[in-house]
């Protein structure tokens, strides 16, 4: 039976009120979550130009399609598992876009008119003319780029968002079929319509609480007699891994909050204008707020309103002190951020176009590999004149002090700084 009216006002509600509930932990509260939308359309756009150029490649590793992908994986809970039904199965020729020439360059049409065209119907038709074609392996994951680019008229999709939905509307909807797809769409905007006020205009929000309900996690009756007691221990493993995840979650974003703080104080102290991501800046650290040690808002400096939006969400920038130029930007990363910082990063460095910016990413120790094997893969080879180092976490809150009191500019950075992997980059001495 589906879903009543008052059941799914009940439901919303405990999906609003849940602190620990994907609308809270990832829609309302994830940083990451803005700061994907810029960086995943400029690597759709990466897609298309390789494949119309004949540099994409046959396989999936190595791919910009790869580099996509992992930047929406990051964002972790709904988007888990998003890039495995793009991966290269050779045996079994799925997805067929890496061999074959024709679908590859459909499969670079439909992202190419995705990422410029904004009108529902036109969309629409392009989704089932690529259904059409019949591309071997090719089916409604699609979606989950499709959201990052048109987040209020396309819901992410995936195995738990299915189950959620036939759950909630008493349906069978299959799980690779595009057809099935728009009629999920259609029934979530409906239903997200009438809950007046909508759960939000972003269908990332409903499409969560589906997969809230599809991972079990939020149980459409509490209270009912259905519920039966294996069950009930299915929902309580599921809220434990949950709640588990939530405080590794708090752990990393305290670590960032610091370094974050530690970024702030030297550059202040080395005597330039700090800006810190805009979604921060109501953040404290040691009793401190972010919004009383930096500036109120970014200098302009040129920039477009959208390359403004991208910029004012890195995590920290040095402006000169005359606010005329950006000297240092700053991405400071947890557990699932590598791609996307190096992504927005890039994308800064190629919007000024000014080489003089210099670049870094701020890293927990136990990632220095990682960071260092992204920094080698084929879609990082050519920064395209960005000046990408990385700095360790251990070396930030150890010379901390010392930058602050005998650095004299950006150029103290320099001795804790490393390069592509290549180890310390030489610099002017910092008393130890």
């Amino acid at each position: 039976m589906p879903t009543s009216a008052d059941q799914l006002r009940d439901i919303v509600t405990r999906f609003r009120q849940d602190p620990e509930s994907v609308y809270n932990t990832w829609f309302r509260e994830s940083p990451e979550r803005l700061k994907a939308f810029r960086s995943i359309r400029r690597g759709v756009m990466e897609v298309v130009r390789t494949i119309n150029e004949g540099a994409f490649g046959n396989d999936f590793k190595g791919s910009p399609l790869e580099t996509v992908l992992a930047s929406i994986t990051e964002q972790k809970q709904v988007f888990e598992g998003a890039a495995h039904p793009f991966y290269w199965k050779p045996k079994l020729r799925i997805p067929d876009i890496y061999e074959n020439e024709a679908n590859k360059k459909a499969f670079a049409h439909f992202l190419e008119t995705a990422f410029n065209v904004a009108n529902e119907d036109r969309l629409e038709r392009e989704i089932l003319e690529l259904d059409q074609k019949r591309i071997k392996g090719l089916g409604p994951a699609v979606a989950n780029i499709l959201y990052f680019l048109h987040p209020t008229l396309f819901p992410p999709f995936n195995t738990a968002i299915v189950r959620g939905f036939n759950q909630l509307f008493a349906d069978n909807k299959p799980l690779g079929s595009w057809p099935a797809y728009l009629e999920m769409r259609e029934v979530i905007r409906q239903t997200n319509e009438q809950l007046a006020p909508p759960l939000s205009k972003d269908l990332g929000a409903f499409a969560g609480l589906l997969f809230d309900v599809g991972v079990g996690k939020l149980v459409l009756d509490c209270n009912s007699a259905d519920v039966l007691a294996k069950e009930r221990q299915d929902v309580e493993k599921i809220l434990r891994k949950r709640h588990k995840d939530i405080e590794e979650d708090q752990r990393e974003e305290d670590g960032h909050l610091k370094i974050q703080y530690l970024l702030t104080t030297i550059g202040r102290a080395l005597g330039y204008q700090v800006h810190v991501a805009t979604n921060d800046r109501g953040k404290s650290y040691g009793g401190e707020s972010l919004a009383a040690l930096t500036v109120g808002s970014l200098p302009l400096l040129g920039m477009s309103d959208e390359v403004v939006q991208t910029v004012s969400l890195i995590d920290v920038l040095w402006v000169s002190a005359s606010c005329q130029e950006i000297v240092c930007a700053f991405e400071v990363e947890k557990s699932t951020s590598i791609y996307s910082g190096i992504l927005r990063l890039m994308d800064l460095g190629q919007s000024l176009n000014n080489p003089a910016i210099h670049f870094y990413l701020a890293a927990p120790d136990g990632r220095e590999k990682e960071v260092q094997a992204q920094l080698r893969r084929p879609s990082f080879a050519n920064l395209a004149g960005v000046e990408l180092r990385y700095l360790l976490f251990s070396d930030l809150c150890e010379h901390c002090s010392g930058l602050c009191k005998f650095g004299g500019d950006y150029r103290a950075l320099l001795k804790i700084a490393k390069g592509k992997a290549v180890g310390p980059v030489t610099g002017p001495e910092i008393v130890r």
